[in-house]
C-alpha cells in the first residue's frame, strides 16, 4: 500500500527509482510505456517502447529502436515527443514530456551492440526489412542481414515530469522538472 502523503522530495525520487527499476525489471508496469510523436505530415502517432535505461542525475531515459523506423523520421523533424507510464501497482501516471536525440553511430552505440548481438534481441535490428515495410501477400517478413545492423539509441532527455496519483483519499497532481516543481488540479 503507498503511504498517503509522500513529500516534493519523495515524489520526486520515487518517481525516477521506479523509472531506474523499470529499464532493469521486465516485468515492472513502466519497463514499455507508450511514445507519442508527431508525424511529419502533423499527426500524432503512439506506439509501445520498452524502456531500456534511466538516468535520474542526468534526466535521461533511453530506449532502442530500429534506424529506419518511422518514429526515426519524425523525431529527426520533430524531437518533442510526450512518453506516458501507468503504474496500476502505484496508482500512478507519468507524462514525461521529452526531448529526443537519435544516436546511430559511435562508442555507446557499439557497445550496446556488442550485448545486444549475443542475445535473442539481435534479430530485432538486423532484418532486411524495415519496420512497418508492407510485405507481399502471403509473405513472411525477410531473414537477417549478416553484419548490417540497423540499432539506434534514442536518448530522451526529461524536461518535465507530470505526476498524477489516483487514490481513493483524494487525487494529486503535480509537474516538475530537475529545479522545479508545482502542484496542479488533478
Amino acid at each position: 500500500m503507498q503511504p498517503l502523503n509522500l513529500t516534493e522530495a519523495e515524489i520526486r525520487q520515487r518517481t525516477w527509482m521506479e523509472l531506474e527499476r523499470a529499464a532493469q525489471d521486465r516485468h515492472h508496469e513502466w519497463r514499455t510505456p507508450v511514445l507519442a510523436t508527431v508525424g511529419k505530415d502533423g499527426t500524432p502517432n503512439a506506439r509501445t517502447v520498452v524502456l531500456r535505461g534511466a538516468d535520474a542525475r542526468l534526466q535521461i531515459l533511453q530506449f532502442y529502436t530500429d534506424c529506419r523506423s518511422p518514429k526515426i523520421d519524425e523525431l529527426a523533424h520533430e524531437p518533442a515527443a510526450m512518453l506516458v507510464f501507468w503504474s496500476k501497482h502505484l496508482n500512478w501516471q507519468l507524462r514525461v514530456r521529452v526531448t529526443m536525440e537519435i544516436q546511430t553511430t559511435g562508442p555507446q552505440v557499439d557497445a550496446i551492440w556488442e550485448q545486444l548481438s549475443q542475445s535473442s534481441a539481435a534479430g530485432d535490428y538486423l532484418s532486411m526489412d524495415a519496420p512497418g515495410e508492407a510485405l507481399a501477400v502471403g509473405l513472411a517478413a525477410s531473414s537477417a542481414a549478416p553484419g548490417m545492423r540497423h540499432l539506434a539509441i534514442l536518448a530522451a532527455h526529461v524536461q518535465e515530469i507530470d505526476w498524477l496519483e489516483l487514490r481513493r483519499a483524494g487525487h494529486r497532481r503535480a509537474a516538475f522538472g530537475t529545479n522545479t516543481w508545482q502542484w496542479r488540479v488533478p
